[in-house]
């Protein structure tokens, strides 16, 4: 991981970028997380789109992170500089204690953490703890000397900075949620170091209860226990791998694989059940068979898939296995509306796609808009580039790019398509 900017113990400066004409704002996936929730956030796509062009062109100065506050000034073209702060609500103790114990427990995250690299699952697994790193809707609060009452274009150029600060060094977000490096990493070693130890202490000897006292409480209802603590890993399946030979018709690597997948989807519903406010998240959709294959076939992570359950996959949802291949990126990139942006050729009616026209015009500044060729059922082709926007029955953009020959998801869906389709033009 790169490091640069001054530090000191309440925080770090880091000096002015030069302009990024030419190229994205992000490169890594920390960046581009940092823009999606920027951009799915933002009320005016307008102000985004001017904060963006002040950016590339270089117009904020050093920057400035400190927990819960990022400051910049930010220059006009005619030379007027602005104060700009951008505030993030800072974890709290029991939140940061949740973190830690989370990345302790997971071996992996520990030993990225303590080499001073920023595993991408953090967030993921964070989120199952409770924790939320993302900035989510209306987190952000801009405060800006041109007394703009919200996100302007010189707090928007100052977001997108901190994107290619991101890049740098993703523990700029732990900062701004309150931790800095060194502190982080001192908390990481002693709790690491105090599950290393063994726990001597004696165990506790249960009180009883007198008889006649219990009997007495007999008709009152005693208070539901806690809910059990939520387990560091799924349950491991019991292996199949025996001296005796499998019935006729059974796959036991087909069997092993639905075992383990149905042991972390019930880890993965237990933590969504223990996070605080469940009750009030919206309930998903239940997935198609044809999805659940996708799903599946996803589902194996850094554990290669074994090829005969993957066959069964791809004949079982009627697709080929190349075409498996594609829906397993579309899923892993945007989930089932990822999917049918892929297969589904949705056909806007004349009002969507007159809206859809009208973004596509404001979209960029004037001179950086790409050459686009309407390919018909919202899609349009960048002229010149193996680059594709498709627009989703839900009014997001999503970029597209061939490989091998046949249009693939290329990246999240993005409520502007300039932002959709900007990782795709960086060599263009």
């Amino acid at each position: 991981m790169t490091r640069s900017g001054y530090e000191d113990e309440d925080g770090r400066t880091f000096a002015a970028l030069p302009p990024a004409r030419g190229r994205g704002f992000a490169q890594t996936w920390w960046g581009r997380a940092w823009l999606q929730a920027l951009e799915d956030t933002a009320l005016d796509s307008e102000q985004l789109k001017r904060g963006r062009k002040q950016a590339r062109d270089g117009a904020v100065g050093a920057v400035s992170v400190r927990p819960g506050r990022i400051t910049a000034v930010v220059r006009d073209r005619d030379g007027t500089a602005h104060r700009s702060d951008v505030l993030l609500q800072e974890l709290t103790g029991d939140a940061w204690d949740r973190l830690l114990d989370m990345a302790v427990d997971r071996a992996g995250h520990i030993a990225a953490l303590l080499d001073r690299e920023m595993p991408p699952h953090l967030v993921e697994d964070a989120a199952g703890a409770g924790v939320e790193l993302l900035p989510g809707i209306g987190d952000l609060e801009p405060e800006c000397s041109c007394e703009a009452w919200d996100l302007c274009p010189h707090t928007a150029a100052l977001c997108y900075q901190v994107a290619r600060l991101l890049d740098q060094d993703p523990f700029v977000l732990l900062l701004l949620r309150g931790r800095g490096e060194r502190r982080l990493l001192d908390e990481l070693q002693v709790r690491s170091a105090a599950r290393a130890e063994p726990d001597v202490r004696p165990a506790p000897v249960p009180e009883g209860v007198r008889a006649d006292e219990a009997f007495a409480a007999a008709d009152i209802l005693p208070a539901l226990p806690d809910a059990p603590p939520l387990p560091p890993e799924p349950g491991m399946p019991p292996s199949l791998d025996t001296e005796t030979d499998a019935p006729p018709g059974l796959d036991a690597d087909a069997l092993e694989f639905l075992a383990a997948d149905a042991a972390g989807r019930a880890h993965r519903m237990l933590a969504d059940a223990l996070c605080p406010g469940q009750p009030r998240q919206p309930v998903e959709p239940d997935l198609t068979v044809g999805q659940d294959a996708v799903r599946l076939a996803a589902a194996g992570g850094d554990t290669a898939v074994p090829a005969a359950v993957l066959a069964r996959l791809a004949t079982g949802s009627g697709r080929s296995r190349a075409d498996l291949d594609l829906a397993v990126r579309a899923w892993r990139l945007g989930g089932a509306a990822g999917i049918a942006v892929l297969e589904d050729e949705w056909v806007p009616d004349e009002e969507a796609f007159a809206r859809a026209n009208a973004r596509l015009a404001e979209a960029w500044a004037e001179g950086e808009r790409p050459r686009l060729r309407d390919a018909g059922a919202g899609r349009w082709t960048v002229v010149g580039a193996d680059a594709q926007l498709r627009l989703g029955a839900d009014g997001r953009w999503w970029p597209f790019t061939r490989v091998r020959g046949r249009w693939a998801l290329a990246g999240p869906a993005a409520p502007d398509p300039a932002s959709a389709l900007a990782p795709l033009l960086v060599e263009v």
